[in-house]
């Protein structure tokens, strides 16, 4: 009972603010939104996975420089060591039972702790937008490049369309035909073909037979150029939308905010394993020295009978 009682009052005196900094915990749970999987992985564990990477985490040291707030000297020499050390000692990201993502931050600074936590869910939110500007910048200069080559390839088309128009005369394939067509037939039907140039009647006649294939395949190639064109400037459009918006790629189910009461350490456990752990080593030794005593007994009445 005495040793218990000294026990007692250590494990009290050692577990106090005194000797064991006090923190206090915050916790934010996150759900992933606007991302799609880059493999069979699901959208949480893709979550999990970019909330632990290195850069997050040395964003969070370097604007908290948590160096200085955990005194760990930058000479050290297993400087980065122990600072990760820290950093996955008080910064725990997990899974939930639900597919959510927990983010828990344990600070002496209450209001420190709940800071941290945002910053990384803003760091996380970031990272995916830089990852998603990336390709998006990637397919914008894809779709960049098919729009300047098919207003070149348009342009040249167009071109060679003029140069045909102005050597046979030819407007347009149904244009011309149907101006050859009125030509023939009030030539042939009616008794006034003076007024008729059957000369230019004649001469786009044979330029129709001549040039018309040409004209009909560069008509009909602008237009498909035209068409392709169109659905390129679609697809850019679409990937600069995605690459000025500014998204954000979490729901925040549960805000983190500076606690009032301190999460670590927990003195009545303390308190409570020092007792037990305190009985059990008390009683062993007790036994022990009871034997010890007992065998020395029986020695002595031994040597005392011979």
């Amino acid at each position: 009972m005495v040793i218990l009682a000294v026990a007692l009052v250590l494990a009290v005196i050692f577990s106090s603010p005194f000797f064991i900094t006090p923190k206090f915990k915050s916790v934010g749970i996150v759900y992933p939104a606007n991302v799609s999987p880059y493999s069979e992985e699901s959208e949480t564990e893709q979550m999990f996975q970019i909330l632990q990477s290195q850069d997050i985490m040395d964003s969070v040291i370097i604007k908290y420089d948590l160096p200085s707030h955990y005194e760990i000297p930058r000479d050290y020499k297993y400087f980065k060591t122990a600072i990760y050390y820290e950093y996955s000692q008080n910064i725990k990201i997990e899974k939930t039972p639900y597919d959510a993502v927990r983010i828990e931050a344990l600070d002496k600074d209450p209001a420190m702790a709940a800071s941290i936590v945002e910053s990384i869910i803003d760091f996380y939110n970031m990272k995916v937008r830089r990852m998603h500007n990336a390709k998006y910048y990637e397919v914008m200069d894809m779709y960049q490049k098919l729009l300047n080559k098919k207003e070149r390839d348009i342009d040249s088309l167009k071109l060679s369309l003029y140069k045909l128009s102005v050597e046979s005369g030819l407007l347009g394939y149904d244009q011309s035909s149907e101006e050859i067509m009125r030509g023939y037939l009030r030539t042939v039907t009616s008794g006034a073909a003076g007024n008729i140039n059957s000369n230019e009647v004649k001469r786009l006649k044979e330029n129709m037979e001549k040039a018309g294939g040409d004209l009909i395949l560069l008509t009909e190639s602008i237009k498909n150029e035209a068409r392709a064109y169109t659905a390129f400037k679609v697809e850019y459009e679409d990937a600069l939308r995605f690459y000025d918006a500014k998204l954000t790629y979490c729901n925040v189910i549960t805000h983190p905010y500076a606690a009032d009461k301190k999460s670590y350490p927990v003195r009545w456990l303390i308190v409570a394993m020092t007792l037990i752990l305190t009985f059990i080593f008390s009683i062993v030794i007790i036994l022990l020295v009871e034997n010890l005593r007992v065998s020395r007994l029986r020695k002595n009445q031994n040597q005392v009978q011979n």
